[in-house]
């Protein structure tokens, strides 16, 4: 496991925190450590959200060090897309809710990081940005694809065509991120966000996360109703709907089991 990227457990919630100083950038071991690590916590029962967040008080994520690029070699630029590539898609698979803690200047990379999270907390003096076509590179772990979804085409067009950075109030302003807080405080709202998250049952999660994704895939509004209908019915196979509905009527909290 690489010490780039740290975790932390706190009851139902990990905490991912990427730790590369100064800037925090992505490396080809940190992003398998995190391919490895959500991975892992799709896989304990325990954890029902995932918070990610940057080391320090200045980066959330630089994104990939240029200098990895510099001498133009194939083979590695083949390595780290697809490195990046199978990170950031773990991470929007991630099971449960996902969300990130922007604490800081959220560049290339570090914004793609972010796109693959649920949702999105940033502090007030975050920055954003997918500057990759002003080096001559353009972003090769979702950002075309993820940012357009968020913001619109126009918007994603003056990010990544224009290169324009954003700040914390512009990027709320189009909905890129879904809250801006002071300075430092991203880290516990996000975790609010999270425990709130943890009252829900895992089971639920899960496949209204599912649907709400496959949206995406283009598929037809009565598809979609049908998987609604599908992915209900299957919700009876699960412990978490009997002690649901259970805890409900006898006025008491749910014991989620995550199955």
């Amino acid at each position: 496991m690489s010490d780039l990227i740290q975790l932390e457990k706190r009851d139902h919630i990990a905490i991912l925190t990427i730790a590369n100083p100064p800037a925090n950038t992505w490396t080809a071991d940190s992003l398998a450590a995190l391919a490895k690590l959500v991975e892992e916590l799709n896989q304990d029962r325990n954890i029902f959200a995932l918070v990610v967040t940057g080391q320090g008080e200045k980066f959330f994520s630089a994104g990939a060090d240029l200098k990895t690029f510099a001498d133009g070699d194939l083979a590695r630029a083949n390595d780290m897309a697809q490195r990046f590539g199978e990170a950031f898609a773990a991470l929007t698979a991630f099971r449960g809710v996902s969300i990130a803690a922007i604490n800081g200047y959220a560049m290339g990379g570090g914004l793609e990081c972010a796109l693959s999270c649920d949702i999105r907390i940033a502090e007030e003096h975050a920055q954003m940005a997918l500057p990759e076509a002003s080096v001559g590179l353009l972003p090769c772990a979702g950002g075309t694809q993820n940012l357009p979804w968020l913001v619109g085409e126009g918007w994603a067009k003056r990010m990544i065509l224009c290169g324009e950075r954003v700040d914390a109030q512009k990027a709320l302003q189009i909905g890129l991120v879904e809250d801006v807080v002071p300075s430092g405080e991203g880290l516990s709202a996000a975790l609010k966000l999270a425990e709130g998250a943890c009252k829900q049952s895992p089971s639920s999660i899960a496949r209204c996360k599912q649907l709400v994704m496959s949206a995406r895939d283009g598929r037809s509004h009565g598809d979609g109703w049908r998987m609604e209908r599908e992915l209900f019915v299957e919700l009876f196979h699960t412990e978490d709907q009997k002690e649901g509905v259970n805890a409900f009527l006898e006025k008491r909290k749910p014991d989620w089991k995550n199955q």
